[in-house]
């Protein structure tokens, strides 16, 4: 007999597979396999990538099995096999592709469930993490499943400030239940009072941002993100929604152009957890902090999914977005990514 816990977890596993197929299901195999970015992944790589990091967390590290394919390791390995390459490898493709992501799957469900199930939450979540980089990919050429429609409406402008009295602050996750590494310890830090934006930064707002000369005034910028601004086209987005693939560039000019900043993200965590803001699972958020350690932090399970980026220039967001699964969607949560991307659900909430 599977144990509650075990088959609970079962249950989700299965959830999100047909979720995942479902997302690409309109696609046919050119799109699947066909470079659509130069900083993204081919959506059948992805797939394979999945698969190949459930047998090794699962069957492998946790069952002590064998890898089922064990030359696929390096293949589907994220640092082994950087982005820009990928669309030149021979990944796993149609039937075959298919056939590898069902046979993981049977002997994933054979594996022990321990520690609560931890190895398993960081499997399922690793696959719900990149279906949405998928549908960034996806977004990025044009081939969104028919029914993603993207953020959905907020009432009122993200101009509109909703004040944060000063004080300490209890940021990061507990001990218990899953987190990633990058969440903990726990800690407490004192904030002065500030303000914040009720809602993100809507269309409607970028749009005179944009019409007013902030893509044309060079003061409004850091260096670097002015010699970025030059090469691209100003954003525009639905004016009752949050705006949507700004970089950090870009909103950092336009906090800059209304006489505010980006909030920290120890601001935006307070501002969450009191019931503050509104519309905070449409965009990520871009905040001003730079993607680093919190004091005490130890790597688990391995160093690679947050150490190796820290402190290098990545820059914090906060929340979640529209092509976030609710799973991970949390006011914890750090995600991360270079000042200069854009294909990132993202958009921004201002501060004084």
């Amino acid at each position: 007999m599977v144990a509650p816990v075990a088959a609970q977890l079962h249950e989700v596993m299965g959830e999100v597979r047909a979720r995942t197929l479902k997302l690409v299901a309109h696609l046919d195999e050119d799109q699947l396999t066909a470079v659509h970015s130069p900083i993204m992944s081919p959506l059948a790589w992805d797939l394979g990538h999945v698969a190949a990091y459930e047998d090794l967390w699962l069957n492998h590290r946790l069952a002590g099995q064998e890898l089922l394919r064990p030359g696929l390791a390096e293949l589907y390995d994220a640092f082994e096999t950087p982005r820009a390459v990928r669309g030149d490898l021979e990944f796993l493709r149609g039937a075959e592709l298919l056939a590898y992501l069902d046979d993981v799957r049977a002997r994933s469900l054979e594996a022990p469930v321990r520690d609560g199930g931890e190895l398993h939450e960081l499997v399922i979540r690793h696959e719900l993490q990149h279906t949405e980089t998928m549908l960034q990919a996806m977004r990025l050429a044009g081939l969104e499943p028919p029914a993603f429609a993207g953020p959905a409406g907020v009432a009122g402008s993200g101009l509109e400030l909703v004040e944060v009295p000063g004080g300490a602050a209890t940021i990061g996750a507990g001990p218990e239940g899953f987190s990633y590494d990058n969440e903990r310890p726990r800690h407490v830090v004192e904030l002065p009072a500030f303000s914040i934006g009720r809602v993100p930064v809507t269309g409607a707002d970028w749009t005179a941002f944009a019409e007013e000369g902030g893509y044309s005034r060079p003061e409004l910028w850091t260096p670097a993100g002015w010699e970025w601004a030059r090469d691209v086209s100003p954003r525009m987005g639905a004016p009752d929604a949050p705006i949507v693939h700004v970089s950090w560039f870009e909103a950092d000019a336009f906090a800059r152009f209304h006489g505010a900043r980006l909030p920290s993200e120890q601001e935006w965590e307070k501002a969450a957890l009191a019931g503050l803001l509104e519309g905070t699972y449409e965009v990520w958020e871009w905040t001003a902090s730079e993607f680093s350690a919190y004091a005490g932090f130890v790597a688990h399970p391995y160093r690679e999914y947050s150490e190796v980026f820290f402190d290098k220039g990545y820059r914090v967001l906060r929340g979640g977005s529209c092509a976030t699964h609710e799973r991970i969607a949390s006011p914890h949560f750090r995600n991360w990514d270079l000042p200069q991307r854009r294909q990132l659900f993202a958009g921004l909430r201002i501060a004084r």
